[in-house]
């Protein structure tokens, strides 16, 4: 049986992922703080701290890992302004998201074997962006970054590719509107976002890229009515 951790597992892309990933047949560890409700064994870890994640993986006990998905995070905020944004704002979400993704791997690669992959979560926050947001797309901007510069580093052992996710919700609270926006008539939900780990963990001749997954939003010209 294939094995892999997937960070942030109690959230809502990180659930989908998860059951996604036990459906398909593999043994799915979640590290989150938070208990998750897909079925995959919880790991209590802050991701963004070097001593947890080694705790967590002691913990853990397994030999080998397949299959790491970098999902976890959170952002102080996507409405701050430059001169308001402190230096915990800064710190806390490049932590969590850039840094996660560096101490998580680092940590996992000793147990991947030859042809094991890792997969990191970025957004299409990284290419396009509203006023406040800009921590949080320095923050999945490095990933993007990060995650070639891994492919050619960790390469031909282990492959390493990004997951740029548009808007995905659970489908409640959403207006014609919103759906109409995305040139495939609907919001993203994570079993979308499930289905490209999925792939991603097969593709054996992809490494190093970052799938944009928004419905072709960002590929919509948009002009003031």
């Amino acid at each position: 049986m294939k094995r892999a951790i997937v960070t942030g597992g109690s959230g809502l892309i990180g659930t989908g992922i998860c059951e996604a990933l036990l459906k398909a047949g593999w043994e799915v560890a979640s590290f989150d703080l938070k208990e998750g409700r897909s079925g995959a064994m919880d790991v209590a870890c802050d991701i963004s701290d070097e001593q947890a994640v080694e705790e967590a993986f002691s913990s853990l006990g397994w030999p080998c890992i397949d299959l790491l998905v970098n999902n976890g995070g959170h952002a102080t905020s996507l409405q701050l302004g430059l001169r308001e944004a402190t230096m915990e704002d800064w710190r806390g979400t490049l932590d969590s998201y850039l840094t996660a993704t560096f101490l998580m791997s680092r940590r996992a690669l000793p147990l991947m074997p030859d042809g094991s992959c890792i997969v990191n979560m970025t957004s299409t926050r990284a290419f396009m962006s509203e006023p406040g947001d800009f921590i949080y797309a320095a923050a999945k901007g490095g990933i993007i970054s990060l995650t070639q510069a891994l492919a050619i580093r960790l390469g031909p052992k282990v492959r390493v590719n990004a997951i740029a996710p548009g808007w995905i919700s659970d489908g409640s609270e959403l207006t014609d509107n919103d759906h109409w926006q995305h040139p495939v008539g609907r919001v993203g939900r994570p079993a979308d976002v499930a289905q490209a780990v999925l792939y991603l963990s097969e593709a054996g001749f992809m490494t190093g890229q970052t799938i944009t997954l928004d419905g072709g939003m960002t590929r919509k010209m948009i002009y003031e009515e």
